[in-house]
């Protein structure tokens, strides 16, 4: 597969088969994205937070970790990871999200970009879990307060995922200029085999 771009705000769509490796570059350095992954042919199992956690024993995810779905099954693996520090807390920004906190109505978002990605597998907005946000600098307080900070990520910086089974994935390069440090810019991604 050669390598795809995502402009800032849109999302895309990739199938990985198990044994494929999902690589992300940052061109720019400072935009974040967010992913979403299914078992291929079946929506009810998906790529989860809480599970991955779980295993993990932490909230902060980077290579040598292993993302679960909801039924417990390894989905991706993290085999590179370039930054370090990403989120794995915060829902995806959504219509609703951009009117409540920043009184913008009808702003590009990354729930519908990823319905929009997975829509031919029947995926709606409303089942979409929440998503990896690789290269997003968000910490968490001494007090538990979140807050999100400008990335981290240089230009090049890189995240691989190994899967380990049969998915759909879809990506977005996130449209919200506060997780991105002011800017929106592209994403790059390419299967490798």
């Amino acid at each position: 597969m050669t390598v795809e771009t995502i402009e800032g705000g849109n999302g895309a769509s990739v199938f990985l088969k198990a044994g494929q490796t999902l690589r992300i570059i940052n061109p720019q350095g400072s935009q974040t994205g967010d992913l979403v992954a299914f078992r291929a042919g079946d929506i009810t199992e998906w790529l989860c937070n809480g599970r991955s956690f779980d295993f993990a024993d932490s909230i902060y995810l980077t290579k040598g970790h292993t993302l679960f779905s909801n039924k417990c099954n390894p989905m991706l693996s993290i085999v590179r990871d370039d930054v370090g520090h990403h989120d794995f807390l915060y829902a995806p920004c959504s219509q609703e999200s951009f009117r409540i906190q920043h009184n913008k109505p009808g702003h590009k978002n990354c729930l519908t970009n990823i319905a929009n990605a997975l829509a031919h597998m029947g995926v709606a907005e409303h089942i979409v879990p929440t998503a990896f946000n690789f290269f997003m600098n968000a910490r968490v307080g001494e007090d538990g307060r979140l807050r999100i900070l400008p990335p981290e990520a240089k230009p090049g910086d890189t995240i691989e995922f190994t899967a380990q089974m049969d998915l759909a994935i879809a990506l977005t390069a996130c449209p919200s200029v506060g997780c991105n440090g002011g800017t929106l810019g592209p994403l790059q991604f390419e299967v490798l085999q």
